[in-house]
């Protein structure tokens, strides 16, 4: 099996064991495979640990770091306790072993009750995968760490903590009964599949190749403009990190670039407020499909106006009549078919579905001057 063909798998495997997650365990993926941060908010007992430690479960050889933050908690219990051999050479030096700057996958439970000691060896270690130690500087192996906690963060000095998760999630306790009974009812899977830290390096190079074309870099400066009105802000930062998390994002679904319709993802990266989420997915919405939903409307009134023109009933007088006013709505719906045409050309927006429309309301128009 590929290494390709394992993550196909393990994607379905993990949509399998954890209902109702679909996008987070996408999310999880993408992360993971552009290297990026992701943060789950929501209520105990809602899979966000299992998760976790389920992916790291899928990678050979990967060390995993699970902790729960309190107000009490102290550096030594994430970082390591300091060597005490190295302090008798005057070299302040901690043991990481099975600790933080050891681990590919890290899990951080109630992540903003941390201190501000442990909030700055943090902030490096996530940011640059670099940890201080002693008299050195070391790159850690950290692929992805996951943050969770039941609230935003309310202290400014935890707002940049905050802002380097580019992944978030709001997640609830499973919503449906027919999968909640699933979930009830499910066996321990009888195998896994996994990739070794070779294989997920390659699909995280193979990832990081996926073409993003001109226009999704006009599709998200568009995203951008219209969020900004609303007064939902992101940072320049987290817009161009946003790129690999959509690179990677394509190369779960096999594409081999980024297409408009990946562009839906980032209603996971730009909100700060889960109040804005709904704002935010409304927005890209809008900005994506409105103009296909709106072609879609004068189609639907281009049949209505054909089926009207040849109700049976009517003088020929009338009839001819009726053909010509049909004709003329028809003509001026066409003008409008265009002027949306132009537009999506203009912003690089796919223009298949306009094409197609196109098409049918010209052969209405040719039906309709047959009958004259």
């Amino acid at each position: 099996m590929t290494p390709q063909d394992k993550l196909k798998t393990i994607r379905e495997e993990l949509k399998q064991m954890f209902l109702e997650r679909a996008d987070l365990i996408d999310g999880t993926l993408a992360a993971l495979l552009s290297s990026h941060h992701l943060l789950i908010i929501g209520p105990p007992g809602t899979a966000k640990s299992m998760l976790a430690d389920e992916l790291c479960r899928r990678i050979e050889g990967a060390n995993y770091f699970q902790w729960l933050l309190t107000r009490f908690t102290t550096p030594e219990e994430i970082f390591g306790a300091v060597s005490l051999k190295a302090l008798e050479q005057d070299d302040y030096r901690r043991v990481t072993d099975r600790k933080l700057p050891e681990a590919h996958i890290a899990f951080l439970d109630e992540i903003f009750k941390a201190n501000s000691s442990i909030l700055n060896s943090t902030l490096t270690l996530i940011n640059e995968r670099l940890f201080h130690n002693g008299k050195e500087i070391v790159k850690v192996p950290l692929l992805t760490l996951f943050g969770a906690s039941n609230e935003l963060p309310e202290e400014e000095e935890l707002t940049a903590l905050y802002d380097r998760f580019l992944v978030r999630f709001v997640v609830g306790y499973i919503a449906e009964d027919f999968r909640f009974l699933r979930m009830l009812e499910s066996q321990k899977a009888a195998q896994r599949t996994t990739l070794t830290l070779a294989e997920l390096t390659e699909l995280q190079n193979q990832a990081g190749a996926v073409l993003i074309p001109s226009h999704v870099y006009r599709g998200i400066a568009d995203i951008r403009r219209e969020l900004n009105k609303k007064n939902i802000q992101a940072s320049d930062r987290r817009y161009r990190q946003s790129l690999a998390l959509l690179q990677a994002y394509a190369y779960l679904d096999g594409e081999k670039e980024v297409y408009e319709k990946h562009l839906f993802f980032l209603e996971h990266v730009l909100w700060r407020d889960p109040a804005e989420h709904e704002q935010v997915r409304a927005t890209i919405r809008e900005l994506l499909l409105g103009y296909e939903e709106e072609i879609t409307e004068l189609l639907y009134e281009s049949r209505e106006i054909r089926e009207a023109a040849l109700q049976p009933g009517r003088t020929s007088d009338e009839r001819a009549r009726a053909l010509i006013e049909y004709h003329t709505k028809l003509r001026n719906i066409m003008t409008k078919v265009d002027q949306i045409m132009e537009k999506a050309q203009r912003l690089g927006r796919p223009l298949d579905r306009v094409n197609t429309v196109r098409v049918e309301i010209e052969q209405l128009q040719k039906e309709l001057l047959e009958r004259f």
